[in-house]
């Protein structure tokens, strides 16, 4: 008798029950725009162009790193597929576009058909709250080349933005105000010094319970990023946001430079940022200093708006308006260094 694909470690059959799971869950994250259902080759999409003068598409893609690791050794899945949508679709927020719709891309060493549909549900969380549509996305099972147990996973998302309404940067100048928001923790990304200090270091165990936190350590590091579309696309449509940054790899130092024309200085009070419990953790767990600390975390503070002087009052008032909340971290002054901390 001849050898089969699942012979070679391929389910076929779990990848059809797969769909089965997910046809329902990913349905609830369709709007008016979706033409096509899931187990198409592609995923159609129609642009509403009438709402755009010059309609541009911007674009995202992400994975969420070693976070990955916290879910296998959680055996938690359902909220890993959150943090993906949200690693991308904060970075498209970054240029004023409107989320449209999100691809995912899942590779496991063996398909179990019941854990897929785990990540794809947090996919879908991920994507209502991010107010955007599932339209399709991949499972590649992949035997010899991942580990039984563990998978690797990455989105891909698209959003729309009037040409004249980019928003880049390129007009900020001295007198303008920082209001940061809040981030849900750590987000996803750090997580190879999480794991180093937590696991290397102090050997604590996933499930020890760390008094300060008031809860495990596993579920301190397993929250999902928080998705940024409610608070900013409001923002977006009614006021000159300059710019906005994502505050993800490399922290302060790395991503808010990214907005920063030449010349001037992001002057930040980071007093006035209420600093979560688990970074002075890690902080002191790992003898860290305070700017490596900012150059590798949020630090509490998942998105940076750059914003007129004179719509400071407005726009606080919204915020507070939506329940949102918000820090006045500083203004933009003249300088070479970009961020100053």
């Amino acid at each position: 008798m001849g050898f089969t694909y699942k012979d070679a470690g391929v389910d076929k059959e779990a990848g059809y029950k797969q769909v089965q799971l997910i046809k329902d869950i990913i349905r609830r994250t369709h709007n008016e725009g979706v033409l096509s259902n899931i187990g198409g080759f592609s995923g159609l999409f129609q642009l509403d162009i009438k709402s755009y003068k010059e309609p541009v598409l911007v674009s995202g893609t992400d994975g969420v790193g070693t976070k990955l690791k916290i879910a296998f050794m959680m055996d938690k899945h359902d909220t890993i597929g959150e943090d993906c949508v949200a690693m991308c679709v904060n970075d498209i927020l970054c240029q004023g576009a409107k989320p449209l719709f999100f691809l995912d891309y899942i590779a496991t060493g063996k398909l179990i058909a019941e854990k897929m549909a785990k990540v794809v549900e947090g996919i879908a969380n991920g994507c209502v709250k991010g107010k955007l549509a599932l339209i399709g996305g991949e499972t590649a099972e992949m035997p010899g080349f991942y580990k039984e147990d563990e998978y690797d996973l990455a989105g891909f998302c698209v959003g729309v933005v009037d040409k004249e309404k980019i928003i880049d940067g390129s007009r900020i100048e001295e007198g303008d105000i920082i209001i940061g928001l809040p981030s849900s923790g750590i987000h996803s990304n750090g997580y190879s010094l999480v794991r180093k200090i937590v696991f290397d270091k102090m050997n604590f165990k996933i499930d020890e319970y760390i008094p300060e936190l008031g809860t495990t350590l596993g579920e301190e590091l397993i929250k999902p990023t928080r998705i940024y579309t409610d608070p900013i696309l409001p923002l977006v449509e009614r006021y000159d946001i300059k710019g906005i940054a994502h505050i993800t790899g490399g922290g302060f130092y790395e991503n808010i430079p990214r907005i920063i024309p030449n010349g001037l200085t992001a002057s930040i009070d980071t007093s006035k940022i209420d600093t979560p419990e688990i970074f002075k953790l890690l902080g002191k767990w790992g003898n860290i200093k305070e700017e490596e600390m900012y150059s590798t975390f949020n630090m509490g503070i998942g998105m940076v708006l750059i914003v007129k002087k004179h719509e400071v009052d407005q726009i606080t008032d919204q915020l507070n308006d939506m329940e949102e909340e918000f820090v006045l971290l500083g203004e933009i002054k003249k300088g070479e260094e970009k961020v100053s901390l």
